[in-house]
């Protein structure tokens, strides 16, 4: 069974630092790790790979230095990596980043089940799993914490829901997220660290995947992100004095004060 994890290279500290003049992030010079969430995708996969004697591959879009995330997804147990680099995709919001995955995908040809994390937590939109869903023309369920049963043509999951959870059955391929109760992830054996530090991740650009440069990167991105920016909360703090009654009293007063404001 080939099974195919999608990962993101996140900044590993957890203050992002913001570019005062352009409202960017500031991604230069800041360490970065597999995006978190995407570590129980990783693990999911390799315990398929395990069980069913399959094939794992993980795919990544992002610059150059990504290749670190997936040659340390190798020392976690995955059979290859495969980087998804070009300028062309600098600038892509999620529809485009979907886009490109599923090209790739097309490209790696067979494969019976697509595992993603929730959600990335630098964007933490969590929208490229169903949009790559959405492209591929394939079945997708959201939040699973367990896999019950996985064949050939079919999987049944359960996933979480507001009211507990949900029992789904769905046709392969597809394309599901986990959440972090599915699994706890591993720590790399040192056979896997030594294959990771061996490893060549292969680069496919849009000319290799068939992508047209249009389709991608800002120009086939539909939204934007004009700015981000940590939101101010002003407000000032005023000591009570007096007895405990007596500040009780006051405190009364101001509540009744802010509310008829």
């Amino acid at each position: 069974m080939n099974v195919v994890v999608c990962l993101k290279q996140v900044p590993a500290k957890i203050k992002i630092e913001i570019d005062p003049k352009t409202g960017a992030l500031a991604s230069g010079g800041v360490d970065r790790a597999i995006n978190p969430p995407d570590l129980y995708a990783l693990e999911e996969g390799v315990r398929i790979k395990e069980k069913t004697k399959g094939k794992l591959t993980v795919l990544s879009v992002g610059p150059a230095k990504a290749d670190e995330s997936l040659k340390e997804a190798i020392g976690y147990g995955a059979d290859e990596g495969i980087l998804l680099c070009d300028p062309a995709f600098e600038g892509s919001d999620t529809w485009a980043t979907a886009h490109i995955l599923g090209k790739a995908l097309g490209k790696i040809g067979e494969f019976l089940l697509v595992i993603c994390g929730k959600q990335s937590i630098d964007g933490e939109t969590g929208q490229v799993a169903a949009q790559l869903a959405e492209a591929l023309g394939a079945p997708f369920v959201p939040l699973v914490n367990q896999i019950e049963e996985l064949g050939e043509t079919s999987i049944r999951v359960r996933r979480m829901s507001d009211e507990g959870h949900q029992v789904i059955e769905m046709m392969l391929p597809g394309v599901i997220t986990v959440v972090k109760e599915i699994n706890t992830p591993r720590i790399p054996s040192l056979r896997g660290l030594m294959a990771a530090k061996k490893a060549v991740i292969p680069v496919w650009n849009a000319q290799a995947l068939g992508v047209d440069p249009a389709a991608v990167g800002s120009a086939g991105s539909p939204s934007r992100v004009a700015r981000v920016f940590f939101p101010q909360r002003p407000g000032k703090s005023e000591m009570l004095q007096g007895d405990p009654e007596g500040q009780v009293g006051q405190l009364v007063d101001r509540l009744r004060q802010a509310r008829a404001i």
